[in-house]
């Protein structure tokens, strides 16, 4: 498998009676196809699944899977606090047709590097995919360690790594330590940019679900060598973008989708809601985008220059 382009790391969309709103769903997903994504990450953190019961995370993945094109890829999120689990939820993703898996570190056991490297190698072991590694030492407590890839780095099935710790320097490392073996996946939004410069041809991307349309003009005009423009166009973004990274990343991306026009609820408990500050500031920072995506839709792909924030 070839990771390529934008990949949306997708939010579940609720009703008002707190059901998957599946309506909205589809809805939603055709936004994002039209505005260029090159696949589908469902039930990761940006999807809730923490919230979700394994009935509703199997309801997601075959409707995702459903709606997907044969050229677009599908990661499957299989995390949980167990090997077991991850072990058992992995294997109903295969089932149901997804034959990669986006796992980060076992959440809340802090495991030791040498239980972490058995841990992923027992997924392995017992299912028929293949893995990108999520590094997010932020929210899981725990890093993906150089010797841990080491371990992981000649067995062809570990494709991929989701790098979202922020520190670009790691991305410098993976780039240069594991070109040909393990792909540097952009998973820091806010320096999505400098990840591509160093070798990040993908991008999981929670951001795309508001900004799908600027996220794929950033990627492709980066991979067209126009390294001025994509500067212009990641200034324009940068500031939503490094809100996003400040706190309530899923509220946050949900509302910039209400602001687009393709509403997809709130969030489930313990997720709160924004507060009227919140929704103010990132709404501001929003608007240039949103701006840009509405000024270049029906045009050539990148054709649009975004606007200048003054």
């Amino acid at each position: 498998m070839k990771l390529s382009g934008v990949m949306s790391a997708l939010i579940t969309p609720f009703d008002t009676n707190n059901k998957i709103d599946f309506k909205a769903f589809e809805k939603h997903l055709t936004a994002l196809r039209a505005a260029g994504v090159t696949g589908w990450v469902p039930m990761g953190s940006t999807g809730e699944y923490f919230s979700l019961s394994n009935e509703e995370r199997d309801e997601v993945l075959k409707f995702v899977k459903d709606f997907a094109n044969d050229d677009e890829i599908l990661i499957a999120g299989t995390n949980a606090p167990a090997t077991r689990e991850v072990i058992e939820n992995t294997a109903r993703a295969r089932e149901i047709g997804y034959d990669t898996v986006l796992l980060a570190t076992p959440f809340y056991t802090r495991p030791t590097q040498e239980e972490l490297l058995a841990h992923y190698r027992a997924v392995l072991d017992a299912t028929d995919v293949n893995l990108i590694l999520y590094n997010y030492p932020p929210k899981d407590g725990i890093e993906i360690s150089f010797e841990l890839m080491d371990a992981l780095a000649d067995d062809r099935r570990v494709i991929g790594i989701k790098e979202s710790s922020g520190v670009l320097q790691r991305a410098v490392d993976i780039h240069s330590r594991y070109k040909g073996r393990i792909d540097l996946v952009s998973g820091s939004d806010d320096i999505a940019l400098d990840f591509m410069f160093w070798g990040a041809d993908s991008w999981i991307c929670g951001p795309a679900n508001c900004m799908a349309k600027a996220c794929c003009d950033l990627d492709r005009t980066f991979r067209s060598g126009d390294l001025e423009k994509a500067r212009e166009m990641m200034t324009v973004l940068y500031r939503a973008l490094n809100i996003l990274e400040s706190g309530k990343f899923v509220q946050k991306i949900k509302y910039g989708c209400e602001l687009q026009g393709t509403p997809v609820g709130t969030c489930r408990a313990p997720l709160g809601e924004l507060t009227a500050e919140e929704k103010a500031e990132f709404k501001a920072a929003m608007q240039p985008i949103l701006n840009w995506q509405q000024a270049s839709t029906g045009n050539t792909y990148g054709a649009a220059k975004p606007p200048r924030n003054h």
